[in-house]
């Protein structure tokens, strides 16, 4: 039987996802064979395992930082959201429907109940350490009933729960004495302590604040842990977005139109931290001005995000920079706006039959209720983009996408993927036009890969009078060691004994 540990929070975004990532990692480096678990998790970043289940990015991290494959058992409940009051349900890795708020809090959730019990058995079975995440506050009176990701997994496991507050955004000892006092006693009981995140300043002024918490709530606090900027993990919330600031004083401005919708957007990570590389998210209201490179994004309602671009004048504009000679590159739901039309006469993703897409590649997409969901290894022999004429072998990126796209003109095979979820098969994927200025692919993480990525990059250099740069940085490598400076913090400032003791406790 593994030993169990619980992150709940306040609210959303208050650190519960990068704690469990440093705790996954500090117990890895303790020789444990740890595992994340996260029962329900509503983002619309998300990842596909080897076997080809769709599961959400934040495990994906914690998992790396365990040292382990992300498999689905990690979060048997993935919630997609489609619409203002819609969610597509991923139920075991798998999309079993689209549903609104009501009728999944008050039906679908307690039946996917089961999936995330036999999720927890098989992961109590077959790893020493699960580091268990919650999911927004666990005092929201309204969907308590219905909870399958907070106290009903914590009193199920019977598992030890330390509740983080974000003490940036203000307010953390009223959310922390607000949030204990509607719990039930029972909850209230596997409470075993407090932890504070993202503390600023002088630790000295704080101590009144501390001395206060634990006398009104007669819980210990475990740990102040400091705001650690520039942390260069994976995130999975749009709301990560807003903290994504661009670096001034590059040589390569890239800019990628942040869409309503937007999915996967830790595609364009390993771009950002790139020496020469300034990435810039165009929100809306933003103008695109003049980038080296417009990249279009996933999307999880593709004929929403590009009426939303025609709405906005941005589909103009990019038309406009394209005629100019600026390159454009579409992955996903940005690759099927390249086309010239989108047609979806069952209704996949709504109320739109069909739109014109923005004309930059000759091709068109029919969106087909099957969700082709795969990581995947690709070759490209003498790819034509930018005219790099690059050639590789043994890539890797993963397929998420609900749609099938053809060539009704002149364009050019990207890839070929040669093994889906670890099947071997024979595909081609994307294109690119006739200029070789514009591409469109359904890999994810395809900028991933270091070598194609420098070779993108200093084609875009070549195009400004730049020298080259040599491949200089490794992404996962760079992944690794950010695991490790996370890991490095939190266990500084986090009290180790006291996490100790709880494990000892269940034995």
């Amino acid at each position: 039987m593994a030993k169990k540990l619980m992150f709940q929070g306040t609210s959303s975004n208050v650190g519960k996802s990068i704690l469990t990532t440093a705790l996954c990692r500090i117990f890895y480096c303790r020789g444990l064979k740890t595992v994340p678990f996260k029962a329900q998790n509503m983002a619309l970043n998300s990842y596909v395992t080897r076997w080809g289940d769709e599961i959400g990015r934040a495990q994906v991290a914690q998992a790396e930082a365990a040292g382990i494959d992300p498999i689905v058992q990690m979060n048997p409940v993935l919630l997609k959201p489609t619409g203002n009051q819609s969610s597509q349900v991923v139920l075991m890795g798998k999309p079993v429907g689209v549903y609104s708020a009501k009728e999944y809090h008050t039906h679908y959730s307690l039946t996917a109940l089961d999936k995330v019990k036999e999720s927890l058995d098989f992961l109590d079975k077959n790893f020493d350490m699960i580091v268990i995440e919650g999911a927004g506050s666990p005092a929201e009176v309204n969907l308590k009933a219905n909870d399958i990701v907070n106290m009903r997994v914590a009193k199920m496991t019977n598992c030890p729960v330390l509740l983080i507050a974000d003490i940036d955004r203000g307010g953390a000892i009223a959310s922390i004495v607000g949030t204990l006092e509607l719990l039930e006693p029972e909850e209230r009981d596997l409470v075993k302590g407090i932890v504070i995140n993202k503390f600023r300043g002088d630790i000295n002024l704080l101590k009144p604040a501390l001395d206060f918490i634990e006398e009104r709530t007669g819980r210990k606090v475990v740990g102040v842990i400091p705001a650690i900027d520039n942390l260069d993990i994976d995130e999975e919330d749009s709301v990560a977005l807003e903290s994504k600031h661009t670096t001034i004083n590059r040589e390569i401005t890239i800019a990628v139109m942040q869409t309503p919708k937007i999915s996967n957007f830790t595609d364009f990570d390993a771009l950002a931290y790139e020496p020469d590389v300034a990435v810039r998210f165009v929100k809306p209201g933003d103008a695109i001005g003049e980038p080296d490179m417009v990249i279009l994004p996933g999307s999880k309602n593709t004929l929403a995000d590009l009426k939303y671009l025609e709405d906005r004048g941005y589909a103009e504009d990019i038309k406009a920079l394209a005629k100019k000679g600026v390159p454009v590159f579409g992955v996903c739901g940005g690759y099927q706006m390249l086309g010239e039309k989108l047609h979806d006469p069952d209704g996949v993703e709504g109320d739109i039959p069909e739109l014109n897409g923005l004309g930059l590649l000759p091709t068109e997409t029919t969106m087909t209720g099957t969700k082709m969901t795969h990581q995947v290894s690709f070759n490209t022999t003498k790819l034509p983009f930018l005219g790099i004429d690059y050639s590789g072998e043994n890539l890797r990126g993963y397929e998420i996408h609900m749609g099938d796209t053809r060539g009704v003109g002149t364009v050019a095979d990207c890839f070929a993927i040669t093994s889906r979820s670890e099947k071997p098969v024979a595909v081609m994927d994307g294109f690119v036009n006739e200029s070789g200025l514009v591409m469109g692919t359904y890999i994810h993480g395809i900028l991933d890969n270091d070598s194609l990525r420098r070779q993108i990059l200093n084609a875009l250099r070549k195009r400004k009078g730049l020298e080259p740069l040599a491949e200089v940085f490794h992404y996962f490598e760079h992944k690794d060691a950010a695991y490790n400076r996370l890991a490095d913090i939190v266990e500084k400032h986090l009290d180790m004994d006291i996490i100790d003791k709880l494990l000892e406790e269940q034995a």
